[in-house]
């Protein structure tokens, strides 16, 4: 399945929060538990809460599912097959939808791949992050290479789709050494490929490092110089970006995140899960509570896990379609954009940006961010969105 441009689709995420151990520059909702987690207990609270969502959503034509996390690989193949199974009772699940699940390629969870085929995975996302030791090591990562490679190419003889991530602009990183390390990924890449920079994120280990002058990451000029040789050697060799930090064969681009992105309608099941639904009154935003235990009981209790519902009025929603639009080397759609708001954007602020080569036009309709706006994602949204 192909989405039309004009049609962002509809998703379901599932969050699984567990993870063996937490990477010291993550500041996702992820906990480490010592204990096995109870997986039925789990999977009977996402079947309640499945039903609720349904009750809310009414009958909608699923076009992607995507398991995320924490690490969903440590899901049994078991629990997977009862979640989809839950989602394609309570929806319509489209024939040829996409179902994603993330994984670390470690040997124990990559050998559960077949049981995540046969439950209905069509698409693994690997949390590769780099393709050298020393670095794995200090991204506080349990595989090593060889597994990452390992885990690509069991992935690759196992799902019909396969996308892996890599973290650049690490500490000592120069460009020489992450072209190399890019070249070996394209080398093993099938269609896809998620290359992030690394950020210091409040709150996280790295964030202490940095901070007290421990921990040293490039500085401005060279992350753009990174970021720049990350756009030409995968343009180059055929993956071009599609999405700020997303790079496909035209065709193979992540239909979930492009509903999201595209500003469309998703579920947002488990712990510390978000979701955006459309109604008659406009579209709501959906928060679960972020800690498992909590999300647990209150499911168990309520039927569902939202902590919050906030009614998004236009400006909400025009912003956020811009926000998310900008995002994407397709830019977004403008009289999307004025339906929303009721307002044609700011004339002055758009020629300003485009006169500065940070904007550009795509016909009438839509609008985008150049190569260079690209690199000031956040200041060109906060410019035109003011």
């Amino acid at each position: 399945m192909t989405l039309d441009i004009k049609d962002p689709g509809f998703g379901i995420y599932v969050h699984w929060p567990f993870c063996a151990a937490k990477c010291p520059y993550c500041d996702f909702n992820s906990h480490v538990r010592h204990r096995p987690v109870d997986q039925s207990r789990y999977v009977a609270a996402f079947q309640r809460e499945i039903l609720q969502m349904r009750a809310i959503t009414g009958s909608r034509k699923v076009t992607s599912i995507f398991f995320g996390g924490g690490t969903p690989s440590l899901m049994a193949p078991q629990t997977v097959d009862e979640i989809l199974s839950a989602i394609g009772k309570a929806w319509d699940v489209a024939i040829d939808a996409e179902i994603t699940l993330e994984a670390n390629p470690t040997s124990v969870e990559a050998e559960r791949f077949r049981g995540y085929r046969a439950a209905g995975v069509n698409r693994v996302s690997l949390g590769v992050q780099a393709l050298n030791d020393d670095d794995l090591k200090q991204l506080g990562r349990l595989h090593t290479v060889a597994e990452a490679l390992a885990a690509i190419g069991m992935a690759r003889a196992i799902f019909p789709r396969l996308s892996f991530d890599l973290i650049y602009a690490r500490p000592g990183q120069s460009v020489e050494a992450w072209e190399n390390e890019l070249e070996a990924a394209i080398a093993h890449a099938a269609d896809h490929l998620s290359l992030y920079q690394l950020t210091i994120e409040q709150g996280t280990p790295f964030y202490g490092l940095h901070k007290s002058g421990r921990l040293k990451v490039p500085d401005g000029d060279l992350s753009a110089d990174l970021y720049d040789a990350t756009q030409a050697l995968t343009s180059a060799r055929g993956l071009p970006a599609y999405e700020v930090s997303n790079h496909a064969v035209p065709g193979a681009e992540s239909r979930h995140n492009l509903t999201y992105w595209r500003y469309g309608d998703y579920v947002g099941l488990g712990a510390g899960a978000h979701g955006r639904l459309s109604h008659a009154g406009g579209k709501t935003g959906t928060v679960n509570r972020r800690m498992p235990e909590q999300w647990l009981e209150q499911v168990e209790t309520l039927g569902h896990g939202m902590e919050s519902e906030e009614r998004l009025d236009a400006e909400a929603q025009a912003d956020e379609l811009m926000l998310m639009g900008l995002r994407l080397r397709e830019g977004f759609d403008l009289t999307r954009w004025r339906d929303l708001s009721g307002r044609s954007v700011d004339p002055e602020k758009e020629s300003f940006l485009i006169s500065h080569g940070l904007l550009e036009r795509l016909g009438n309709s839509r609008l985008r961010c150049t190569p260079a706006g690209m690199l000031v994602l956040d200041a060109v949204v906060a410019d035109l969105a003011a």
